[in-house]
């Protein structure tokens, strides 16, 4: 059902109360069972169905270089920061007016790129408001960049998003990519019927079980998602969970297209359980023992390549039978997270894996 249509049934339920806020003179009847739906009773420390998916809508993409940007928009729904292994749940206010994304992506290779991503709103009267958005996983969009945002009147609107140069490792196919700083100017109309009237579906049944909807369709916006275990370049090491994220881990042969050394390589792809969305903003490193004695610990970079994307990894020595590789996460993902992944990565024990 759309927004539009719960909001009636929920009035007829509740008697028509609504709540009063400063969304009422746009045409919002806010009405506080959707503002912020309750969550989940005993959600597990992993992925779950949450009680509601939101729709998304498409405001509009453009290119700037080789850099491709994407805007659209949702309904102001709640989300939970992360800072270190500090979870902060950000809550919908009553001068919320949506929830405003972005994607962005290398236009070469499709490669989903984790930047920073600011963004500009200019108004109407010429005034303009500057914030940086959250990189944020969800069930239906996966791996994107988001914030809730007050708006003064529905109206015509430019967003300018920023990205800056890539600071991951570079390489197949990024030698000489996204090196400096990008920016691209969106319009868009915001009309609270738009909104308003995207889709709402309730995972009554599902609801706080393992699991998670499919990625939605975004059109020519690449899908922010890892390729498959058998797709990676390299001898599979194995696939371990940690922390419900998966850490599929492979080595590469000694004179592979990563190292400039020639040494062999280490890599590691982590990507959510279910949809293989990728998760960036990590630390990781790696620690390798022979014989009972470790011989080398390295922090994994993280590094963007034109096949396989956004992945981490280190060279180094060649390994012999028997040598035992323990892959330690540092940091969980430093990303923002919907209904859905909140209470997943974040107790993330070391995995350990045997050549």
């Amino acid at each position: 059902m759309d927004r539009r249509a719960f909001l009636k049934t929920a009035a007829g339920v509740t008697g028509g109360t609504v709540l009063a806020g400063c969304l009422e003179p746009l045409g919002f009847e806010t009405q506080s069972a959707w503002r912020d739906p309750p969550l989940v009773e005993n959600r597990p420390d992993a992925v779950y169905y949450p009680s509601i998916v939101e729709g998304m809508g498409m405001y509009g993409t453009t290119t700037a270089g080789d850099v491709g940007f994407a805007l659209m928009h949702s309904f102001p729904h709640r989300f939970w920061t992360l800072t270190g292994d500090d979870r902060t749940k950000v809550v919908v206010t009553d001068t919320d007016s949506l929830h405003l994304m972005a994607s962005v992506w290398d236009t070469q290779t499709g490669a989903v790129l984790p930047l920073d991503v600011s963004l500009e709103l200019s108004m109407e009267d010429g005034t303009t408001r500057t914030t940086n958005l959250w990189p944020m996983v969800s069930p239906n969009m996966g791996f994107h960049y988001g914030d809730n945002i007050d708006l003064p009147s529905e109206g015509r609107y430019e967003a300018t998003l920023q990205v800056g140069g890539l600071q991951a490792n570079r390489a197949r196919g990024f030698e000489n990519r996204v090196t400096s700083s990008r920016k691209a100017t969106i319009p868009f109309t915001f009309d609270t019927r738009e909104t308003y009237e995207l889709e709402y579906r309730r995972l009554s049944e599902k609801a706080g079980t393992p699991g998670t909807v499919g990625l939605m369709e975004m059109g020519m916006v690449p899908k922010p998602v890892a390729p498959l275990v058998d797709e990676l370049p390299g001898r599979l090491l194995g696939a371990p969970s940690s922390g419900d994220a998966e850490l599929p881990t492979t080595l590469v042969s000694a004179g592979n297209p990563f190292t400039e050394s020639g040494q062999p390589y280490l890599l590691v792809s982590p990507r959510t359980p279910y949809n293989r969305v990728m998760l960036p903003n990590m630390g990781l490193s790696a620690t390798i023992t022979r014989d009972g004695e470790r011989f080398i610990e390295e922090s994994l970079q993280a590094t963007l390549d034109s096949d396989i994307g956004h992945h981490y990894g280190v060279p180094v020595p060649e390994l012999q039978p028997g040598d035992t590789i323990t892959v330690t996460v540092n940091a969980p993902p430093q990303l923002a997270r919907h209904d859905g992944y909140e209470t997943a990565f974040m107790n993330m024990p070391p995995v350990e894996l045997t050549y």
